[in-house]
């Protein structure tokens, strides 16, 4: 194993806090290599009309650099 690196990312979706989650290992491994690992650091809903309509998370995405 080399040097790993760990990036904060925020990310959101209307079905649920996994979904969410895969929406921001999704985009990370757009424009990050060698992801080995995601936690989940926080969770939070936004809320509209006492119902609600998105889930976010915010996690702390590991990466190997090469």
């Amino acid at each position: 194993m080399g040097v790993l690196k760990v990036i904060e990312l925020m990310a959101d979706s209307d079905v649920s806090w996994e979904d969410a989650t895969k929406n921001a290992v999704h985009q990370a491994s757009k424009s990050v290599k060698n992801i080995r690992s995601v936690w989940v650091k926080d969770q939070s809903c936004n809320i509209k009309d006492n119902e609600v309509k998105s889930f976010r998370v915010t996690v702390k995405v590991t990466f190997e650099v090469n």
